[in-house]
């Protein structure tokens, strides 16, 4: 595999000249093997996963070192598992991926043969993020592998150590000029989105989303958008508070709630506010009976982040909106560790309300009549994830007929991502495009139509001249 070095101190003309050169190479050796065959793939996916399973240890440590401290199993769950579960996924699945596709030619066009085939794209760009850096480069990885390309990372600057991590897995696994990592700042960022890729994924904000898709635009580069958003949670009245409580603690402790499909805020019934929080408690206590001390408890990633998160407290104080921390000490602003605080009723004008919370503040707004907040959704941006909390099926068929949102998970927050056999992606502002499962495999393909003809050929009866007496039978049998 070919680093490209980027250096503190390199000048960024340097450092996007070598990024540059580095993704021109992949094309030319792109250009001459355009269509690696199903035992170079499978060989491909074969050492990522012993490079894997070599490096995990390194790559758990390397984490934990970029946030001050990351809990082990919150990276052992969400960040090494979900690729050794898609690596084996794929495997299974890519020979049948790989086959062409018959379709039918109808009358029409017979006798004719028709099939699809799946046809590398080229050289894909991935762009990494900092909350869930192995995952998040690695599956996307192993899609673009799967479908035959080659590939250029670009590393996010907030996990240095787990950059460089990467990088040495990928080392071992890959031949120069199969994958490339780059590092870097800002700039390199934004010249890495120039590059004329045959497909382009970003995973973040939606605000750089946009970005990227302009710098994108200017090569009619294809882009694949993992976007955010305000994932909401409908509690609705029939299910028991401390079975909903568990299940969006869930997905809002895990990695302290910086995840893309964290629980945003939850809707619940005005009558069961209090016992609601009252289970919040109780069950945060339970998970983490140490408080913000317990080795289970993550770091907020960087001091920016942390101070982010401060200061949308702040607002919410200014505003004399309620807060309540579920642990006491609350904060650790040395250790950048916080509980998660809960925030009742903030108006819609709060910071809380207008931003992606992406940490552990958990918005709790109360509602008479369930259908009241669909409605509200409805005019709202279309979120990554929805969450639903209701043994009602009739509610379970309204409301995910009458939303949009990337998914829909009943009964659970986070584990719809866990599914390799589905498409994960967004719609709106939560994003475009999917990956995952065969829809991955498509994502980072090119469907070409492959049509056949035999010696015999019923179209030249359709040429000219026309107006002869069996074309006009034939229109006559076709135009009805």
């Amino acid at each position: 595999m070919t680093v490209v070095s980027m250096k503190a101190g390199m000048p960024v003309e340097q450092q996007i000249s070598e990024l540059e050169s580095q993704f021109a190479r992949l094309v030319t050796v792109t250009t001459q093997q355009p269509f690696p065959e199903y035992a170079e793939r499978i060989n491909d996916l074969i050492r990522l996963q012993k490079a894997l399973k070599k490096h995990s240890e390194a790559l758990v440590t390397a984490l934990s070192n970029d946030y001050g401290h990351r809990s082990r199993s919150d990276t052992l769950m969400a960040d090494i598992l979900p690729c050794f579960q898609m690596l084996h996924y794929t495997k299974r699945k890519l020979k049948r991926w790989m086959k062409p596709s018959r379709r039918s030619t109808g009358m029409l066009l017979a006798p004719a043969k028709v099939e699809v085939h799946y046809q590398p794209l080229g050289v894909v760009g991935i762009i990494v993020p900092w909350n869930f850096p192995i995952t998040l480069s690695l599956i996307p990885l192993i899609t673009a592998i799967a479908a035959g390309n080659r590939a250029m990372l670009k590393m996010s600057e907030f996990t240095p150590l787990t950059a460089q991590a990467v990088k040495a897995l990928l080392a071992d696994a890959f031949d120069e000029d199969k994958v490339c990592v780059v590092d870097g700042d800002v700039a390199v960022a934004q010249a890495f989105t120039r590059l004329p890729f045959d497909h382009l994924m970003f995973t973040g904000s939606t605000e750089v989303g946009k970005k990227v898709m302009a710098a994108a635009a200017a090569n009619l580069t294809p882009v694949t958008l993992e976007l955010g958003g305000k994932s909401p949670v409908i509690v609705a009245p029939d299910i028991e508070p401390l079975l909903a409580a568990e299940r969006v603690l869930f997905g809002k402790n895990l990695n302290a709630g910086q995840i893309c499909v964290a629980p945003d805020h939850v809707y619940v019934h005005e009558d069961n506010l209090e016992e609601f929080v009252e289970a919040l408690r109780v069950k945060w206590n339970e998970a983490y009976p140490k408080g913000i001390d317990s080795d289970d408890r993550t770091a907020i990633v960087t001091e920016r982040q942390f101070n982010r998160l401060k200061a949308l407290m702040d607002d919410a104080d200014k505003r004399g909106i309620t807060t309540i921390p579920l642990a006491d000490p609350a904060i650790d602003p040395e250790k950048r560790k916080m509980a998660l605080h809960l925030v009742v009723n903030p108006s819609k004008e709060s910071a809380i309300m207008q931003q992606e919370i992406f940490g552990p503040l958990l918005p709790i707004i109360t509602y008479k009549d369930v259908h009241d907040v669909i409605n509200t959704l409805r005019h709202q941006p279309r979120p990554l994830a929805l969450y639903l909390m209701t043994f009602d099926k009739d509610f379970i068929r309204f409301v995910t007929q009458h939303t949009h949102s990337g998914s829909i998970a009943v009964n659970d927050t986070v584990m719809q991502v866990a599914v390799d056999d589905t498409p994960f992606g967004g719609i709106g502002a939560s994003g475009m495009g999917h990956y995952h499962g065969i829809e991955g495999f498509r994502t980072f393909s090119h469907a070409k139509t492959v049509f056949q003809r035999g010696k015999l050929n019923p179209g030249k009866l359709l040429s000219p001249p026309y107006n002869r007496w069996w074309q006009k039978i034939f229109f006559a049998l076709f135009l009805r």
